[in-house]
């Protein structure tokens, strides 16, 4: 079981502290607040490390030769409260040298049909879609 921490420091100020004792600052967005990421967003971020870690995984195991790789992801929120997330989109950008199309389809595929746990949880209330741009370098 995973434990972590939140701790308020001012106004609408918190610091998320992991396990391992790595912290994140989230704030609200007003200005006197913004000082942090919303926790909103921080989850669409939370999403984008856990896919990353495991495309990059697996097109390493897979010897591509990947050089970059950046991802946006963009959420759609209901509007009204609790503002729930119910269409994320992710688009992925990588870079490399001779990476095959389909080893990349199958890393993002695995990332969300198997190894993804952030993704998993959310596709319980969210439409999860995602396209991909191969640059050759």
């Amino acid at each position: 079981m995973a434990t972590v921490r939140v701790k308020w420091l001012e106004k609408l100020q918190f610091v998320g502290i992991d396990a391992t004792k790595h912290s994140v600052v989230m704030s609200g967005q007003g200005k006197k607040d913004g000082i942090g990421m919303s926790p909103s967003q921080l989850l669409l971020v939370a999403l984008g490390g856990c896919t990353a870690y495991d495309v990059v995984n697996i097109l390493t195991k897979k010897r591509q030769r990947l050089t970059g790789l950046e991802i946006e992801i963009a959420g759609e929120q209901e509007p009204d409260p609790p503002w729930t997330y119910r269409k994320i989109h992710l688009s992925y950008r990588l870079r490399g040298r001779g990476l095959s199309d389909k080893a990349v389809q199958d890393a993002i595929e695995l990332s969300k049909n198997k190894y993804c746990s952030v993704g998993a949880t959310l596709e319980a209330a969210a439409k999860i879609t995602y396209d991909y741009v191969i640059e050759e370098e």
